[in-house]
């Protein structure tokens, strides 16, 4: 008897091959609505403390000079990979007008980016004589520290701010120093007693960078007994009003031309170094 010829084994074709592969690398709906929610924020570069943190400890930690920099617009936002990022008038534009129906041209954290630069490079700050705060549309008030080094470039900026609205806080990488944070409203709390406050606006009264400092801080920095207040707008468009601050004496102007809030910062902190002879 003649053996029975065994049937042949069916083999894959390339077709079935790829789609069976294709359903198994493939999250079902669920999997990945899961991963999107377990996705971390974006995270910036570790932030180191700056050459600036030998500032010479002052008494009871006084700063003569505030500097609020007022209506920043920092939102953070879930792009399609489930990563958060800062919402910005480059990247989302079309979310903007589509989704939140909003001009995104309003939408510019890198105003900030360059006033934060421009102050805390400054060597007011690095005297020790400065202190910065900022106030988002949000109204997140953010309390900034004077030795924080803050990144080059607006991307890794962008990520740092993206985990400061996230984790509430961002600490040194080799220290325990908090160098952001966020702190509870309002922002008048945290003014020493006595502290004058001035609006910086294009339609202010007229001041030239020394003639600023002259009119409003003290001769010594030292003997001032109370800090002076500056209130500085981080948005691309919009004033700083007496409403939204009720404490402010005065609305002043640095140049008779209109001035980027980076500029306008440098030169009121030119005027103050020059005015105490930080050189």
């Amino acid at each position: 008897m003649g053996k029975a010829k065994a049937d042949p084994v069916p083999t894959a074709t390339s077709s079935d091959s790829e789609a069976e592969n294709s359903d198994q690398e493939r999250p079902s709906k669920k999997a990945r609505a899961e991963q999107e929610e377990e996705t971390p924020a974006v995270l910036s570069t570790p932030l180191e403390l700056a050459p600036s943190l030998s500032i010479p400890k002052r008494k009871s930690n006084f700063k003569p000079i505030i500097v609020l920099l007022d209506q920043a617009t920092v939102e953070t936002i879930k792009n399609r990979r489930g990563v958060y990022e800062l919402l910005n008038c480059d990247d989302h534009r079309d979310l903007c007008k589509k989704k939140l129906h909003k001009d995104p041209n309003n939408y510019r954290p890198d105003i900030l980016h360059q006033e934060l630069l421009a102050l805390l490079d400054s060597p007011l700050n690095k005297a020790g004589m400065l202190k910065v705060y900022i106030q988002t549309t949000k109204n997140v008030l953010i309390d900034v520290h004077p030795a924080i080094r803050i990144p080059r470039t607006y991307k890794r900026f962008a990520g740092l701010m993206v985990q400061l609205l996230h984790k509430m806080k961002i600490k040194a990488s080799s220290e325990s120093t908090t160098l952001l944070k966020v702190i509870k409203n309002p922002f008048s709390q945290y003014l020493p007693p006595g502290t004058r406050c001035h609006g910086i606006e294009c339609d202010g009264q007229l001041y030239s960078p020394i003639a600023l400092a002259k009119a409003l801080v003290p001769a010594v920095p030292e003997q001032s007994p109370a800090p002076t207040c500056f209130i500085v707008g981080a948005m691309s468009t919009g004033n700083i009003t007496m409403e939204d601050h009720p404490y402010i004496e005065s609305m002043m102007s640095i140049s008779e031309y209109p001035l980027s809030g980076a500029a306008a910062l440098s030169r009121i902190a030119g005027g103050i170094e020059q005015y105490w002879g930080i050189v």
